[in-house]
């Protein structure tokens, strides 16, 4: 592109820092298109967060501030989400994909986030939520294992909207406005149990 643009310069007798100038924010703008959203993990721009056998957390575990007043973001299960717990009724537990802490305060009083679990053949998906210190569920649907899922929560004064598969679901909220001090939450297994092998999931925010 940059050999076209000296050409044409010349050509045209236009100096060439004009010419260099629109052939950069052209290769910008066409290159900025490449990736949308998080740092490029194996050859795709969706993060990979790692569960290790017998931790609850992700590798490396932060909570990034969280200020908006929606979090979209899709999300790949594989068949390392497929488990088995040692104790039958801990199959029920929810464990958490991703959300965030709401209304200025610890997540554990007030939050929300999307959860899942692996039971009866298929992962399936929930929205929950803590109000006032209250924890909440509710089932959402399914998720087929490496099939990309998109995932949406949008907050109302007084109401969570999550949305998946384009179905919109009203959950409670503490607080209006917006979240306050507030963090995003990774995936976390659990729950009473640790994760019984390693797990990988990946999640792309939009």
């Amino acid at each position: 592109m940059l050999t076209v643009c000296y050409k044409l310069a010349f050509a045209m007798h236009i100096p060439m820092k004009i010419i260099f100038f629109a052939a950069l924010v052209i290769l910008v703008t066409f290159s900025s298109c490449d990736w949308v959203g998080n740092t490029p993990s194996f050859g795709d721009d969706f993060i990979t967060y790692t569960i290790k056998a017998g931790d609850h957390e992700v590798d490396k575990n932060s909570n990034a501030p969280f200020a908006a007043t929606s979090l979209r973001f899709q999300a790949v299960f594989d068949s390392s989400c497929v488990y088995k717990t040692l104790v039958a009724e801990n199959q029920n537990d929810i464990n958490k994909l991703y959300g965030f802490s709401d209304c200025s305060s610890l997540h554990q009083t007030n939050s929300a986030r999307f959860g899942w679990n692996w039971r009866e053949g298929a992962i399936r998906i929930y929205a929950y939520i803590y109000v006032n210190g209250v924890r909440q569920e509710k089932e959402l649907g399914t998720a087929e294992l490496n099939e990309t899922n998109s995932f949406k929560i949008a907050l109302e004064d007084n109401a969570y909207i999550f949305t998946y598969h384009g179905v919109e679901t009203k959950m409670p909220r503490h607080c209006t406005g917006g979240v306050g001090i507030a963090y995003k939450l990774l995936p976390y297994f659990g729950g009473d149990e640790v994760a019984p092998h390693e797990m990988k999931i990946k999640i792309r925010n939009l």
